[in-house]
């Protein structure tokens, strides 16, 4: 069936359909540069409210294993690839078709990806419908332009309930609260393998209630749209710091910005991909790192707040990828370091998380 990619202006990409479902899709497109991972890319929660692009000419061909998941959920809202393979996976048997029908998402192939990615960076994401219906063009773009991108989408993607992950190993060394934005699993797994009882809790729960559960430390959990839209959120945050450690990860990273009073700003078509270096400034080595967020802490903010102190930075923007509080103990990166591109450069933070709970610990009870 054929499938047709339509933008506000009207340009118009042309495709076929792969999978069975063929639905009207409007959402924004952003284009992702890895060469693999479609699995972990398809259930990440940060894609809610977003189609994807691949960059890389070929999608499929290693079939979908559920174990490399990011969720249990299909999180994008269709996928646009040059070309699919219709393979099924050794360890499942599954196909990416098979899973893709399951969750009622759209696949679409045959589609000049690179020519639509260049339009992408030219002038930034942009809203899109991905149709397999015969809608007149024109009233596609006129409901289009009417389409605005879901709020607080942050507050939906994670669990609305504590739900509690123990520990690798028993007993636990520390206990966490995952603030759940829209946690991925493997950031779960790298706590849990650090000796960590993980409790993940709503995005609207008040300072006071994690407080008086007594954790060690609070992750701020990657997560989809826009940190302003989550006011409470950063509020609460403000009312944490210097009371307990708090380590930040993408969107939490923006949200423990905005607490410490940076600016956040969107980006001109984000950064999606796992071929990211960026340069840890503290010790002067380079990480190659996984991203996937429209917005960014503005360097110009960190620079002019002598109480924060830039720590990691995107060498192909120079944009901001890590903070650390000077005095309170609260430290963030923009990328992902429970991801693999490099393939393990930036799994330290989870032992620096650690170490600095323990620090804070060992403070508390007066112990040097």
């Amino acid at each position: 069936m054929q499938a047709r990619l339509i933008f506000e202006d009207g340009l118009t990409f042309y495709g076929t359909a792969f999978t069975q479902t063929q639905n009207t899709v409007f959402a924004e497109l952003v284009f992702n540069t890895a060469m693999t991972g479609y699995e972990e890319i398809i259930t990440d929660p940060s894609y809610r409210g977003q189609m994807v692009v691949m960059t890389y000419p070929m999608a499929g061909n290693y079939g979908f294993n559920a174990s490399h998941t990011e969720s249990n959920a299909a999180c994008i809202e269709a996928l646009v690839v040059k070309t699919y393979v219709d393979m099924p996976s050794v360890a499942t048997g599954q196909t990416l078709k098979n899973y893709l029908d399951q969750h009622q998402i759209m696949g679409v192939e045959n589609m000049d990806t690179r020519a639509i990615v260049q339009y992408l960076r030219n002038f930034g994401a942009k809203r899109a419908v991905l149709t397999a219906q015969n809608t007149p063009p024109n009233r596609l773009i006129e409901t289009l332009k009417q389409w605005s991108m879901p709020v607080n989408l942050a507050e939906t993607a994670g669990n609305t309930q504590p739900r509690v992950f123990a520990a690798n190993s028993q007993p636990a060394h520390y206990r966490i609260a995952i603030i759940d934005t829209g946690a991925k699993l493997n950031i779960i797994n790298m706590l849990q393998q650090q000796g960590c009882n993980c409790t993940l809790l709503p995005p609207n729960i008040p300072a006071a209630a994690v407080l008086s559960g007594n954790f060690n430390g609070i992750l701020l959990a990657n997560g989809p749209g826009d940190p302003h839209q989550l006011p409470q959120l950063v509020q609460t945050i403000r009312q944490l710091l210097g009371k307990i450690p708090v380590f930040g990860i993408c969107l939490g990273h923006q949200l423990l910005g905005l607490a410490l009073g940076l600016e956040v700003v969107k980006l001109k078509f984000g950064h999606h991909g796992a071929n990211h270096p960026v340069k840890n400034l503290l010790t002067g080595k380079v990480e190659i790192t996984s991203h996937n967020h429209n917005y960014a802490i503005t360097l110009q903010s960190v620079q002019q707040c002598p109480q924060v102190q830039l720590t990691h930075l995107n060498l192909l923007d120079q944009t901001v990828a890590g903070i650390k509080h000077r005095t309170m103990p609260a430290f963030s990166v923009q990328y992902h370091p429970e991801a693999a591109p490099g393939p393990a450069d930036s799994h330290y933070l989870f032992a620096e998380f650690v170490n600095l709970m323990n620090e804070w610990r060992n403070s508390q009870l007066g112990v040097t």
